[in-house]
Formats: C-alpha cells, structure tokens, sequence
C-alpha cells in the first residue's frame, strides 16, 4: 500500500509553498527516554494510588492509533517495533510509516531522581539499524524490508565546541551507514539543555544556523526526509523555511500542557511554513487519543480551528463519558510549552486565556432544519450544502454548520451517547 508520508512529500518538493499537505506523526517512543513511566499514568486506581500504563497497553494504544489511519507516522523504540511492524506486521496494509528512534543521546534519559538531561548532551545509540530493518544482526538485502525503513536521529548543540564536534561526528557516522542500506531518516533538534554563553534569545537562531551549516555538506542522498525542531515562533520559521523550501520543516510537541496548547502549537505552526508535527506526551497524555488525534487531524487540514477544536474535544469527551483532566476553562488556557526532555526551555506565552462564553461561534444542531429528503438526507450537519457526493462545501459552511459536520463524523467514529 501507498505511503501517505510518500505522496505528501513529493507534494510538498513539487510545490512547496502551494502544497497544503501536512503531515502528522505520533510520537510512541519515549519507553527510551522515561523507562517505566513512559505509557502515561494509567485511568485506573490501585489502592487510593495510580500507576503507569503498561507496556502491552501503551502498544495496543499504538494499534489502535494505526487502525484509526489518520497519523502518516508512527514513531516507536527499535524493540516495540519489533514487535508490531515485523512480528505483527500491523502496518502492512495501512497508510501509516512505521519508523523507529535510531539515537538515544544522554539528553533524553528522563528517569526517576536522575539527573542526565541537565548535562551536555552526549551521542549514543542504542539501536541498530540491522535490528530496526530486520529484527537481527547481519540483515539479507532480501530482509530489509521486514522491518522499518525510517528512523529518527536526535542531536543537541550546546555551544560547547567539544561536545557539539562529538554529536556532528557521530551524526555523519549514522548517515553514512544509513546510505549504505538505503535507510532514511528525519533530524530532531533540540534546543541546547547545558548551553554555554548563550542567551535565550539567541537559541532560535544559533539553531537554525547549526541546521543550515550541518546540512549544507551533506548531498540529497544522506539529508533527512524532514526536520523535527521546537517552534520558536514565526519569524525563527519563515527563516528557516524560506531558506531552503525544500527543508521540510517540522515541530516537536514537548510536555503535555493543555489541550490548547496542542491545538494551538500545531496551528501557528502550520500557519508560518511547518509542514509536519510530532506529537508523543501530547497524544499519550490524553484523555481520549483517537479523538485528539482526529482534531489535530481536523485543524492542520482546515477543517476547524483551535478553539473550536478544544470546545468539541471536550464534547467528544462527554459524550463517552470520559472525565477531562481540567474543565474547559481551564483547557482553553495556553500555558508554557516546554520543548526538551528535561524541561529547559519554552517557546509559546504563558496564561494566555480565550474566551469560552457562547455566541455565534458555538456548536449548532444539523443545518438540514427537519427537511431532509430521501436523496438528500442531511444528516452530516452541512445545512444542504453537500454537493452530489455527499461531502459539504466548507468554503459555504457557517461555523456551526462546519462543528455539526464534524460532530456528526466523530458519531460515526466513536458512536452516539444520547
């Protein structure tokens, strides 16, 4: 099966500033950062005290993010897909990319009482690609299909000239055994988390500069397919984006925050030239993943705004009976996104509230009025604005009309709780 991720790059290098397809990862390997904690707290109580998820639960929550097709990426441990993309082979007749964390740098070992994230960064790699591809040393060419041929590789620049040369050789290490067997990857860089001499003010560009400079010896056959970077605004993105147009240019989600800090970071994003996300704790935090996932979906494809989408997802939320973690008040507050592993650094205002009182924005009943026809039956909230396929015109729908149709999609999805 064609890959989405495939088409919407070759969308993207054919037209890169008319191409609107943007595409979206979900981020399930922190199991090589957070250890046992990684799978999230679970909903249940054990004795007055919660737990984490499991690891068996945290990958059924991966099926289920695959099945549901609307991710183009999924992105786990080298041992997790292992076992779902060569032993269960759940990505074989789906859209999605399976792709694999292919460095563990000292940056993201997050563990318990441990205090590794607030060191410079050194380069590491647990993984091999052998066992990304495969699932053992020594692959056959015949082999390397097995497994996943797309990998993330992390590296952070901390002004410090030794450990930044250690990192970048390691980096041309992994590329060019990477171009030998034909294995691709996308780059994260994160934000310096033991800078020296610089300033806050200073990251956006001392990052975009390293990217610029370490790429530019690179040739098209070893560059990234993407960039997975934290976003530090429009102007930091348009530079970066209008540099080189054909550097597709992604963001990292960073720690859980509210719902709209999600919503909102994937939607600027988009606005100033991001063409790709990749959110891990924002999904897996989530009261619901398949219904976040789908409004992220909904936002970056324009079908609704941030604040809409906050609003619905706690509809959604009610409507299966799901307790949120904050009231909706307090979910349609954008708060400090922190954009490493350890915590070191921010790129959106904090306490930004948006006002949650009714108007003519809110949710309205199907736009059909009652008259709906045996041809024509107005069941998808598009007020009868459906052309002879049945899908509405959205460049004709009020607002209302555009959250009933969505509302009426996300009935078919997860059923109605009249």
């Amino acid at each position: 099966m064609e890959k989405s991720l495939d088409r919407k790059l070759a969308a993207i290098h054919a037209d890169p500033s008319g191409s609107k397809d943007f595409i979206l990862a979900d981020a399930k390997d922190a199991d090589m950062a957070f250890g046992i904690s990684a799978p999230g707290k679970s909903p249940e109580n054990h004795a007055g005290q919660a737990r984490a998820r499991t690891l068996a639960e945290y990958r059924e929550q991966i099926r289920q993010v695959v099945q549901q097709g609307l991710v183009d990426i999924m992105l786990m441990s080298a041992s997790t897909s292992d076992q779902l993309t060569i032993r269960e082979r759940i990505f074989d007749g789906s859209h999605v990319t399976p792709a694999a964390r292919a460095n563990d740098a000292s940056d993201i070992f997050a563990l318990r009482g441990a205090g590794y994230v607030t060191q410079p960064a050194q380069p590491f790699r647990t993984a091999t690609l052998d066992h990304v591809q495969c699932g053992h040393l020594d692959c056959a060419e015949s082999e390397r299909g097995r497994g996943a041929n797309l990998g993330l590789y992390s590296v952070t620049f901390n002004n410090r000239l030794e450990e930044d040369l250690q990192t970048l050789q390691a980096y041309r290490d992994f590329r060019v055994e990477a171009e030998r067997i034909g294995f691709r990857h996308f780059l994260e860089v994160f934000d310096p988390n033991a800078p020296e001499g610089l300033a806050a003010d200073d990251i956006p560009r001392f990052v975009n500069d390293h990217i610029a400079r370490a790429l530019a010896g690179v040739a098209t056959a070893g560059r990234p397919v993407f960039l997975k970077i934290a976003y530090h605004g429009p102007q930091a993105m348009e530079e970066l984006v209008t540099y080189d147009p054909h550097l597709v240019v992604g963001i990292l989600g960073g720690s859980a925050g509210t719902t709209y800090d999600a919503f909102k970071l994937v939607s600027e994003a988009q606005k100033y030239g991001a063409r790709a996300a990749l959110f891990g704790r924002k999904i897996n935090h989530a009261e619901s993943q398949l219904a976040f996932v789908q409004f992220l979906r909904l936002i970056v494809d324009g079908d609704i705004s941030p604040e809409e989408a906050v609003r619905a997802y706690h509809g959604v939320l009610e409507r299966l009976s799901i307790r949120p973690h904050r009231s909706l008040e307090e979910d349609l507050t954008l708060r400090t996104n922190v954009m490493s592993y350890g915590g070191s650094s921010a790129s959106v205002p904090a306490n930004v509230p948006v006002s949650t009182q009714p108007g003519s924005d809110a949710p309205k009943s199907c736009g059909c009025g009652g008259k709906s026809t045996p041809e024509k039956k107005c069941h998808c909230g598009c007020g009868g604005k459906a052309d002879p396929a049945g899908a509405p015109d959205f460049a004709t729908l009020t607002t209302g009309e555009k959250l009933a149709y969505q509302q009426a999609r996300r009935d078919r999805t997860f059923g109605r709780f009249d």
